[in-house]
């Protein structure tokens, strides 16, 4: 049984959760494949400030009315048979009670639930004995591979592209993420 690391943000929850609050809030037009960075400022051409301004007053309702990504659902529900399921995510403390609710309105399994407050998931990683992370975010999925020394799925986005190393696995979607797990749960049996 592997102890499995998951982001939600991006990661569970499908990868252009934000765009349309973006849009409206900001009558602008922008696409998933526009965001090329993970720090929306520059391309909604605003400070620091008021993005956060922004996301205190929307992540709510936001993260409320989020949609699964592709195929997490089913193979989240399918993987809690095998492995414990611990998400940690960089949402803040205030949004705890809105991130159960959406877990049990959806029915994807959890064993545990950490909201960090922040991209530095590293101390939660260690804490939990996490042996494998999923993550959309390259710098958290770089961190976490590089000091946790684990693999890290990393779901492929535009805001992602930097280069990564041996410790950290592309995927394009939760079926690609199974079948990895699947091949290294195999090469561990054979390990021992």
């Amino acid at each position: 049984m592997l102890r499995l690391g998951i982001d939600i943000d991006g990661t569970v929850t499908a990868q252009d959760t934000f765009v349309p609050y973006l849009n409206q809030s900001f009558q602008c037009a922008i696409t998933l494949d526009d965001m090329t960075e993970y720090d929306l400022t520059k391309l909604l051409k605003i400070s620091n400030d008021e993005f956060w301004g922004w996301m205190d007053q929307h992540e709510p309702l936001i993260y409320q009315q989020a949609k699964l990504a592709d195929g997490a659902k089913d193979i989240l529900n399918q993987m809690k048979n095998q492995h414990k399921l611990i998400y940690i995510t960089a949402r803040r403390q205030h949004l705890t009670d809105v991130t159960y609710a959406w877990f049990e309105e959806n029915q994807v399994h959890y064993d545990d639930i950490e909201l960090v407050g922040g991209h530095h998931k590293l101390e939660a990683v260690q804490k939990h004995n996490i042996d494998v992370f999923f993550e959309d975010h390259h710098g958290n999925a770089t961190m976490i591979a590089k000091e946790a020394d684990i693999p890290v799925i990393l779901f492929n986005s535009p805001y992602n592209q930097m280069p990564v190393d041996d410790r950290i696995i592309r995927v394009n979607n939760w079926k690609e993420a199974s079948q990895w797990i699947k091949q290294y749960e195999k090469r561990l049996q054979t390990a021992n």
